[in-house]
């Protein structure tokens, strides 16, 4: 879908769909009292009610920028966890909200099935790497990563793996899939943010050494040694592989090489296990290609998709199997008793947030996404290249439309937010790490002033 490379400069794009319909901002005593009613009854992601992060409160966003209470205007360079790749205030997928909101904002799903839905289908078939033709619509991200462990597992109790075999996943170490139950249990059982409270009552699986080669490096048969010594050892333990593919994203922003990946799938091949790819944070273009796993040229037997999927603008994921897959789980086309998936979400293929799917991705295949991935990705590596060196930095590595500045030390959060909000920046770091995903319309100037904006943090920390 990408267009060839053009010489003019790239200006974020605006969405005029909402001028003139947007709220006025509160005002201040009325932001101050949203604030303290959010902190006497929200509970905010990844903190405590005791002690909580502090928040700004946003009264609209529009294009690449939110827009406090107060009138500050922030770029957005986080793309709202990595989904808003369109911006806000995007007209197309306005219009097909507003549309979709006037036939049926929910039905369920059991037994009934609706247009945006199967136009979903269709799209995701298409665009994902030839095979994935089976398409279960989950709720959020990580109800899909559920979904996938399911089906792996559902797939060899269907096949008639003795008991005690393939009932483990084995994954690497450096890992996140997200914070319910069956991902947790997946994500880096020490690094993790989960390991500490909940790794007495989570499943006990296979976790081999963080993929070593960087992106671009080749592969070494050394470098997989650990993972197929594992692989061949417990082989009629695993169900399946799980896997970030090429990046491993809030596990530490790390990009590993697609050489690497291609291993992995010759050893899925060689010992029986599946191969699932999480791309929720990679898919849709973000590192480059459209899909992680096409770096590698590797095709899973499972494919979790999200946070794009909706460009950010309301909740879905999906699971996506081969036939060979779904049909297995399901205990096979010949059998007279069929297995059923047992999963089914209240929200499963929502219309209203299915219709916006649609739209979101027909905007991306439509435009020249390629190019300005490649354009903000040369941008990020030009721009943070003088961090490399600084004092107190470890790393800065690029990929796609990512950019990372490893710290050796913890990043003090609000200190570091508040800085960067004075140079008109929203960013969140986390852990050693100060790292952008800006939306694909962000413009030059504007990135600048985001990497601009990291650059200062860098030099405060010297």
């Amino acid at each position: 879908a990408g267009a060839a490379a053009g010489g003019a400069a790239r200006g974020s794009i605006s969405c005029p769909f909402l001028q003139g319909r947007a709220a006025p901002l509160p005002s201040p005593t009325a932001a101050s009292a949203l604030l303290a009613d959010d902190m006497r009854l929200l509970w905010h992601p990844y903190t405590s009610t005791t002690r909580p992060a502090p928040c700004l409160p946003v009264a609209r966003a529009q294009g690449v920028h939110l827009f406090l209470a107060d009138g500050t205007r922030l770029l957005d360079g986080m793309s709202s966890w990595w989904a808003a790749i369109h911006g806000y205030g995007v007209p197309e997928i306005d219009a097909a909200a507003a549309g979709q909101l006037g036939r049926m904002g929910h039905v369920m799903f059991g037994g009934l099935t609706h247009a945006p839905a199967v136009g979903l289908a269709h799209r995701l078939v298409a665009l994902t790497p030839q095979g994935l033709d089976r398409v279960f619509l989950a709720d959020s991200g990580s109800v899909a990563v559920e979904v996938a462990i399911k089906i792996a597992l559902q797939y060899w109790r269907a096949q008639g793996a003795p008991p005690g075999t393939r009932g483990r996943l084995l994954t690497v170490r450096g890992g996140y899939h997200g914070d319910t139950f069956g991902a947790m249990a997946v994500c880096d059982p020490e690094s993790g943010m989960h390991a500490r409270l909940f790794e007495q009552v989570l499943p006990k699986h296979l976790f081999a050494p963080r993929p070593s080669p960087a992106y671009g490096q080749a592969c070494r048969p050394q470098d997989v040694e650990g993972l197929r010594a594992m692989m061949r050892a417990h082989g009629e333990e695993v169900a399946a592989v799980i896997l970030e593919p090429i990046v491993q994203g809030a596990g530490g922003m790390r990009f590993y090489s697609a050489g690497y990946l291609r291993e992995v799938r010759s050893l899925c091949d060689e010992t029986g296990a599946l191969l699932i790819l999480d791309e929720i944070a990679t898919g849709f273009g973000r590192t480059g290609e459209l899909f992680a796993c096409e770096h590698a040229g590797v095709t899973p037997d499972i494919m979790c998709v999200g946070k794009a999927l909706t460009g950010g603008y309301i909740t879905l994921g999906a699971t996506l199997a081969t036939a060979a897959i779904a049909d297995g789980a399901s205990g096979g086309a010949s059998s007279p008793s069929p297995l059923p998936l047992m999963h089914g979400p209240t929200f499963m293929a929502n219309p209203l947030a299915c219709a916006i799917a649609c739209a979101s991705l027909d905007l991306l295949v439509d435009s020249n996404w390629r190019e300005r991935v490649a354009d903000i990705g040369a941008q990020l590596e030009e721009e943070l290249s003088p961090c490399r060196g600084a004092k107190g930095v470890a790393d800065v590595r690029t990929l796609g439309a990512i950019g990372v500045v490893e710290m050796e030390k913890e990043v003090d959060v609000p200190a570091t937010q508040a800085l960067l909000a004075s140079h008109g920046v929203w960013l969140r770091p986390f852990g050693k790490l100060l790292y952008t995903m800006p939306p694909f319309v962000m413009g030059e100037e504007d990135l600048r002033t985001v990497t601009s904006g990291m650059r200062a943090v860098v030099r405060a920390a010297g």
